[in-house]
């Protein structure tokens, strides 16, 4: 954007399936640097100069070898001259523009052969730089250079402990898919061993809109030091190649991008490296989606598998995009497939292995947080059971502190201990047995038994619609304050809320005004008389204000965004209790009773979609909140997208004196709000 007086002014965009970046402003600060690769023509991303005010372009640099995307650029602080390009290829390539820092490099390329070197912060004269040296068998070391001298100061290793004499060394491999698409890969050989007929352990990586790397990759070295030759590729859908790669794994989940891995597995297996007898997969996120997709759609190629975080329904993990994802909502739906359609629909249903779950007949360890928003426990559930009743080897790490990815360290020691004792079982590899403590104890905490692990329960329309609840009670007006505590990623945020409920005749208006990290947030709906339900709701904080109108038969209303406005658009013709501000005052109002059962329906904003709740009344507890002792209806909230709400309920009075939920939009956080007074 340019700005014209009082106005911003389009200078410059790309579209959802383009590149556009900024980098700086060249020396005369009249043009700008610009990563691009836009254009029905345009491959790979370059680098070009463009001018603000005229709108032309010009051409700088792209890949001299017309292999890799623009990579990145160098400035000097002191000239704002250009220093070097370079591009990320199997490894790193460098092109310089000044003549003394090439120089430079040159000496530390001596003293490091075969070694990445990259040069970080430096003084304002440009004269002393710290410089990282790595490599695939070194995961750093940070020296002091002296351009002058020419002395190297030693620093510090980020991991002094690590023996590195011990590492293995990653080799560049390239090999073709099934359609002869040609696939850049990393493969990681035990030190020492013989590469012939090993054991071999595939890792699709994570995104997929990501890549691999040449250099120290820790994984890659736990497993090559238990014995697994390591292979990692950049499949079709990968990032840094261009374009056309890219482009090439769009709707592509599944079958030729399972392709690109299976025919990597194909040509080691060829070439003598791998015993085809031994060969597991093990992958994270679109990884773990690998996996499960390797062992449902090509059940004979792997003898054990572990699925990590694995999004194994795609329906789900498209409905699951919150709206201020909308511009990601609109990407997915390019690259992965368009669910609103019967076309989109049916590829998406074929390509999600948890449909295909019969097929399977390879051993599998399926690893799960609790918390994920992403993917939900429900579905690893679905998975465990039904291999079960197939009679399948199968195991399940269930953390119940983790969302979408494990962040302690514990958690994940635990669960390596675990892989690797399930690997080599099924494959033969090296496992240590011994464990801290801690770890070990952890591990029998994360251990489910699958025969307690049910089907996820599912009920029908018709018996949602019989159980569909309704308010008994109407709300009382006054004014409440609340403790709120957040939880996420080890840190406990602490935030306050005052809720006022205000008579207005016909319709209740309950404002709920909280003080967060992030400011004040404003939320107030607007609900009828008796039967409670949803009449208005708006949202305020910060740069975002959302209305949101109940109809006969439809939902409309706009959200504003940073300037940006969004139209929200829904058919319905369900009653809805409002979500949002006194949310729990409506489910109190609900008859509640011991073993209460039924449902309700409320408007989710964030996925912007109807959403059902099961509500189960499961115990009656008494609570202290707010110096005041309570007896208690403990009422359990659970949806099918994974959002778990525990309500504690005053019985005589209908108040809702405590509140724990998971946040589905926030992987892995909870939020505790208790009544003060």
């Amino acid at each position: 954007m340019r700005v014209d007086e009082d106005q911003l002014v389009k200078i410059y965009d790309c579209g959802p399936l383009e590149e556009c970046n900024d980098v700086a402003f060249d020396k005369e600060n009249k043009r700008f640097y610009l990563i691009t690769n836009k254009g029905t023509n345009v491959n790979f991303t370059r680098l070009m100069l463009f001018d603000p005010d005229s709108g032309n372009e010009s051409m700088v640099e792209n890949d001299p070898e017309n292999r890799v995307d623009f990579g990145g650029v160098s400035f000097s602080d002191l000239s704002r001259e250009m220093i070097l390009t370079f591009y990320t290829d199997a490894k790193t390539r460098r092109y310089w523009k000044d003549a003394g820092f090439e120089a430079d490099f040159n000496v530390l390329q001596e003293k490091f052969p075969g070694m990445e070197i990259s040069m970080g912060s430096g003084d304002k004269m440009e004269r002393k730089f710290m410089v990282t040296v790595s490599s695939d068998t070194d995961p750093a070391s940070v020296y002091l250079f002296d351009r002058d001298t020419k002395e190297l100061t030693f620093q510090y290793r980020p991991r002094p402990k690590l023996p590195i004499e011990h590492l293995s060394p990653m080799q560049v491999v390239n090999y073709l898919s099934s359609d002869g698409l040609e696939i850049p890969a990393y493969l990681t050989i035990p030190k020492g061993m013989n590469p012939k007929n090993l054991p071999l352990l595939v890792i699709p990586h994570g995104g997929p809109w990501a890549r691999d790397y040449w250099g120290y990759d820790a994984e890659a070295q736990f497993w090559s030091n238990r014995g697994y030759a390591v292979l990692q590729m950049n499949f079709r859908g990968s990032t840094g190649y261009g374009k056309a790669f890219l482009d090439s794994g769009n709707l592509e989940w599944g079958d030729k991008m399972q392709d690109d891995i299976t025919w990597g597995v194909k040509y080691l297996v060829e070439q003598g490296i791998a015993d085809p007898a031994r060969v597991g997969i093990l992958g994270g996120s679109y990884g773990g989606y690998a996996t499960l997709a390797g062992v449902t759609f090509t059940p004979d190629l792997y003898k054990a598998a572990v699925a990590f975080v694995a999004p194994s329904n795609l329906n789900t993990l498209l409905g699951s995009i919150p709206p201020y994802w909308e511009s990601a909502r609109t990407f997915f739906k390019l690259r992965m497939g368009n669910p609103d359609t019967e076309e989109g629909l049916a590829r998406l249903e074929r390509q999600s292995p948890l449909n295909h779950v019969e097929k399977i007949r390879t051993p599998l360890m399926v690893v799960q947080g609790a918390n994920d928003p992403r993917v939900k426990q429900s579905e690893a559930d679905q998975i465990i059971v039904a291999m079960r009743e197939r009679n399948i080897p199968v195991e399940y790490i269930l953390a119940d502190d983790e969302g979408h990815g494990f962040r302690r360290p514990v958690n994940n020691m635990a669960y390596m201990a675990a892989a690797e004792e399930f690997l080599a079982k099924h494959l033969g590899g090296r496992f240590q047995k011994s464990m801290k403590p801690d770890v070990e104890a952890r591990l029998k905490e994360l251990r489910v038994d699958i025969s307690t692990v049910k089907m996820p329960e599912k009920a029908d329309a018709a018996d949602i619609k019989s159980r569909l609840a309704k308010p008994v009670r109407d709300l009382v007006a006054g004014k409440y304050n609340y403790r709120m505590q957040m939880s996420i990623q080890g840190q406990e945020i602490e935030m306050a809320m005052t809720r006022t409920v205000e008579d207005k005749g016909d319709h209740w208006l309950i404002s709920d005004l909280s003080t967060t990290p992030m400011g004040e947030a404003k939320d107030v709906n607007k609900v009828a008389k008796i039967s409670l339900l949803a009449i208005q709701r708006n949202i305020e904080q910060g740069q975002v204000k959302m209305e949101i109108l109940y109809g006969k038969g439809k939902i409309e209303g706009i959200i504003n965004m940073n300037g940006q406005q969004m139209p929200i658009n829904i058919s319905s013709e369900d009653a809805l209790l409002a979500d949002g501000a006194g949310f729990d005052l409506l489910v109190a109002s609900l008859p509640l009773d011991k073993n209460y059962l039924g449902y309700i329906k409320v408007f989710d904003a964030q996925q912007q979609k109807i959403v059902t709740y099961k509500v189960h009344v499961d115990d009656m507890e008494n609570i202290e909140a707010g110096g005041h002792s309570y007896d208690t209806y403990r009422a359990k909230l659970q949806s099918e997208e994974g959002h778990n709400i525990t309500m504690w309920v005053d019985i005589k009075t209908s108040k809702t004196v405590k509140i724990s939920q998971n946040l589905p939009q926030l992987a892995g956080a909870t939020l505790v709000t208790v009544l003060t007074d």
